[in-house]
């Protein structure tokens, strides 16, 4: 396993350095199709959004339900970030390389793993690196994944960079919205009184900070990226912000995003016009937490003297919850400064989380 983890993460390193943003994975969708190839896996496949498939066969894929094994391609930098690596004190620094180059680089090391058993396993395993997990996105891989499987395997299991130690069997609900405010506008002096675009959305926004959220569920908003106006000396024409809304209860997250609509809508006027356009719907679910699929991920970390930890999140896994179906998302070891230039992993925890994984998914497939 040893040798296994030190290829792992030269592998991670060498994902990282491919630019990913969401809606731009196809370069290392393509690495990846090539990585298992070179393993001697014919049924290897892009469809036309990127994602990519991998097939390793079962003895008896006819009598024995598939597992479906993901991780998501994308990341959250844009084009021309530096992708500069670090490695010293047993972590590897990057942007991207725990979210989520590490788990893209797992399911590698999961096809060696599975090729190199004594005999096959009962169903296929399914690998599939999967685009749009990030940002706008809206899990549109993931969607693409389970429309093509539905009910058929016994588990969708995600996989993270970071997450080791943690069970996330609950997916959090979320929705997005873009608000965009048009006036007339005009000059700051000439026409002082017109409605300025950036100052009705500064009030909307500060209204959207006066919402009461109860205790349970929990629940959040947050202001994204702003948008407007053209010059210091001119009443903004329009301006815009993209708005994210989360809760644990899918049935509040769909009252929080009513509620904003109506506070956007009450900005309206004869001379304010409002548009309110939906760029984002995670749906949240859950399988409990004696489910089989939970408890067996519960004990490997046991057994690995591992704490273990039940989470709630807006994963992958968020689509096959929504739709009833088992699903889970696991790591492969622990790192921080997720979503920024200082993002890290560890690198000695990675010889369990290889372990994790594969005794999950195997686990899964054999019971």
């Amino acid at each position: 396993m040893k040798a296994l983890a030190k290829d792992i993460l030269d592998l991670a390193v060498r994902i990282q350095q491919i630019p990913a943003p969401t809606f731009s994975e196809a370069a290392r969708a393509g690495f990846v199709r090539d990585r298992m190839m070179a393993l001697g896996i014919d049924d290897v496949e892009i469809d036309e959004i990127c994602n990519v498939y991998v097939r390793i066969p079962g003895g008896d894929p006819t009598g024995s339900p598939p597992v479906v094994v993901s991780a998501h391609l994308d990341t959250v930098f844009p084009e021309g970030t530096s992708l500069g690596i670090t490695e010293e004190n047993g972590r590897i620094t990057g942007p991207g390389i725990g979210d989520n180059s590490l788990a893209v680089a797992g399911l590698v090391g999961l096809a060696r793993m599975a090729l190199d058993l004594p005999e096959p396993l009962p169903g296929d395993l399914w690998l599939v690196a999967n685009v749009g997990e990030e940002g706008l996105g809206n899990l549109r891989g993931m969607h693409r994944v389970v429309d093509r499987f539905e009910d058929q395997p016994a588990a969708y299991i995600v996989l993270e960079g970071t997450a080791l130690g943690q069970v996330y069997h609950r997916g959090l609900s979320v929705r997005r919205f873009e608000v965009t405010v048009r006036t007339a506008g005009g000059h700051s002096w000439a026409h002082f009184g017109r409605p300025s675009a950036v100052h009705v959305l500064a009030q909307l926004i500060t209204r959207l900070t006066e919402l009461d959220l109860p205790a349970e569920p929990r629940s959040s908003y947050n202001a994204g990226p702003i948008a407007g106006g053209t010059t210091v000396n001119t009443i903004a024409a329009e301006a815009s912000v993209q708005i994210d809304l989360r809760s644990e209860s899918e049935a509040f997250a769909g009252e929080l995003a009513d509620r904003v609509s109506g506070l956007a809508e009450s900005f309206r006027s004869k001379d304010v016009r409002i548009e309110l356009a939906p760029i984002g719907n995670r749906p949240g679910g859950e399988i409990p937490a004696d489910h089989p699929l939970v408890s067996m991920a519960m004990r490997s970390l046991a057994d690995l003297e591992i704490t273990p930890a039940l989470k709630i999140g807006s994963t992958d896994a968020n689509i096959p919850l929504s739709r009833g179906l088992p699903a889970i998302c696991i790591g492969l070891t622990q790192g921080g400064g997720g979503h920024s230039l200082e993002e890290f992993i560890l690198t000695e925890p990675l010889e369990q989380g290889l372990r994790h994984v594969s005794e999950v998914v195997f686990g899964i497939m054999k019971n």
